[in-house]
């Protein structure tokens, strides 16, 4: 397959292209972006998680999601999941009577914070909002639709977790020696949550932006992101896990804290991700 001359370019210098990017991302403001999406991402992802683990408690066993939801919050709030998923339990064994609560709490900050996010997609892309403006009801069903995605996502990602964690107790008999898999499940417990991510972010790539836009751009963005977002989450977990001290200087405030600096830098990722995008796409017009 032949290469476009944009690709040559960006293969060709691609400390050039990266420094194109990083600087339409400071000229954006993509950290005060990233700050307002961030804050309304943590008001909304605990009633997110917990009206998720109701619902689809109705299809899988609340242990085993519960289970399947602790492995994953890893990803998003590094070294605290354990002290969210206590917060999401504790909600879970107040009953159905917070259920309205829940429900209206979590429409009112996802929709908020689904419209931050837009807008600072439109920011990213100010290319495509001159050119054509979404309808209103389309701005207004959307986060709806994407948090409907998402429990079916952490569905299948809890139906795949069950099939590859039974999957670890099993070994293979081959050439007079037992050669368990429990390396090869972690691998692939591993991979489902990359590949699931990936593909949140896809989507997200691909609906946010006015206008059309590639499925290879939206892929490569969102491999990009997700690839930057898992060096810093690991980064980010052995700081806090062993040189931070921010228990002592927050004291009850730390899950807050730490969820919101993490929330704070994958969206600096996922921003980025979109600015990549954005930057390859004004290299095109411009060759």
């Amino acid at each position: 397959m032949r290469l476009s001359k944009s690709t040559l370019q960006v293969l060709m210098h691609p400390a050039d292209f990266a420094l194109r990017t990083l600087r339409s991302f400071i000229n954006n403001q993509g950290l005060l972006l990233a700050g307002a999406v961030a804050y309304y991402a943590l008001l909304s992802v605990l009633p997110l998680l917990t009206l998720s683990v109701i619902a689809l408690s109705q299809f899988v066993d609340q242990a085993v999601l519960l289970n399947t939801l602790g492995r994953y919050l890893e990803w998003l709030v590094p070294s605290q999941s354990q002290a969210v998923l206590l917060d999401v339990s504790g909600f879970l064994e107040k009953g159905v009577s917070y259920g309205a609560v829940l429900l209206a709490t979590m429409i009112f900050f996802s929709s908020l914070a689904f419209s931050v996010l837009e807008r600072a997609i439109s920011v990213i892309f100010p290319h495509r909002g001159i050119v054509k403006k979404r309808h209103i009801m389309v701005s207004v069903i959307l986060p709806y639709f994407f948090v409907l995605f998402l429990g079916i996502a952490m569905l299948g990602v809890t139906i795949a977790s069950v099939i590859l964690q039974t999957l670890a107790k099993e070994s293979i008999h081959l050439f007079g020696y037992y050669w368990s898999l429990r390396g090869v499940s972690g691998l692939l417990l591993y991979l489902l949550g990359f590949s699931v991510e990936t593909l949140l972010l896809t989507v997200l790539y691909l609906v946010l932006p006015v206008g059309h836009i590639r499925l290879r751009h939206a892929f490569i963005g969102s491999l990009l992101a997700t690839s930057l977002w898992e060096v810093i989450r690991r980064i980010l977990f052995w700081y806090f896990s062993t040189l931070s001290k921010a228990s002592i200087v927050y004291g009850s405030l730390t899950t807050a804290v730490v969820a919101l600096i993490s929330m704070e830098i994958a969206a600096i990722a996922l921003l980025l991700g979109a600015q990549v995008i954005s930057e390859y796409e004004q290299l095109e017009q411009e060759n």
